[in-house]
């Protein structure tokens, strides 16, 4: 009674391993690379102000309808 019968299924091409040698210089410019991001991402390079905080005048202006 049940027409259906099983796929058939090839068996797949085996899988390449990926190469484990890195040129020298690749290396040691990704390493140089990392060393000047995590030197950028200091404290410093994210505060836009002094300890004092913004001094200037704060540039506020009355309520406007739809931008008027």
């Amino acid at each position: 009674m049940c027409g259906f019968s099983k796929p058939k299924i090839s068996t797949p091409p085996p899988v390449q391993a990926a190469p484990q040698e890195q040129d020298e210089v690749v290396t040691s410019s990704r390493d140089e690379e990392m060393r000047r991001r995590r030197a950028a991402s200091g404290r410093k390079s994210t505060m836009l102000t002094g300890s004092q905080g913004a001094t200037g005048a704060a540039s506020t202006s009355g309520k406007t309808l739809l931008g008027q």
